[in-house]
């Protein structure tokens, strides 16, 4: 007999842990609020991500935390390798057919291939675990290197947009990117990511 589940007990349902070859994607809790806090606050990365605010505190990660705790449209994941905190992951689902990866790490791990991997296995995550067909990201014309993660996803250029980031207290142009369903599927070679539960 089939049974109705809500989408929230649906969600809770879903792998809370995703492992590359060298990563461990997990929800970020309140024990993660220091790495969080010391990795996010530097103005090279709030430059180049949209809704971070820099400085960064122990308070705005802690804030950061307990709303990626409630059941909402965006799932988060903190990037560790070695057991040691990298940066963070997730996919924003709060705008319908819209859905949005959004990533960062770290200067001190920068250039080591985490973002591509990280992202492969979030992109990964969002499609064996949602129905949409198209995921949606950006990165700031000035920033080459997230650009190259994402076309290394998969991902088409499709125009330029300008964004608000919080950092900068400002708009900017942002290279807008899009992935389909079926382009991921046939680029799934990469599929070193597997689930644990």
């Amino acid at each position: 007999m089939l049974q109705d589940f809500s989408s929230a007990t649906l969600r809770e349902a879903r792998p809370s842990v995703v492992a590359t070859e060298r990563l461990t994607l997990r929800r970020p809790t309140l024990a993660d609020v220091r790495a969080i806090a010391q990795l996010a606050n530097d103005r090279r990365i709030a430059e180049n991500t949209r809704r971070l605010p820099h400085p960064y505190s122990a308070d705005d990660a802690v804030e950061f935390v307990r709303a990626t705790a409630e059941l909402g449209s965006e799932t988060v994941f903190l990037i560790e390798h070695d057991t040691t905190p990298v940066g963070m992951v997730g996919i924003d689902c709060s705008t319908p057919d819209n859905a949005e990866l959004g990533y960062w790490l770290g200067v001190e791990h920068w250039g080591k291939g985490f973002g591509t991997e990280a992202a492969r296995g979030a992109i990964d995550f969002f499609f064996e675990e949602f129905d949409d067909d198209h995921l949606y990201a950006g990165a700031r014309v000035t920033n080459p290197t997230s650009r190259n993660v994402l076309e290394k996803c998969g991902f088409q250029w499709s125009g330029v947009q300008l964004h608000r980031f919080l950092s900068l207290g400002s708009s900017t142009p942002v290279d807008c990117f899009r992935l389909t369903r079926g382009v991921w599927s046939s680029l799934k070679s990469w599929s070193s990511a597997r689930r644990v539960r």
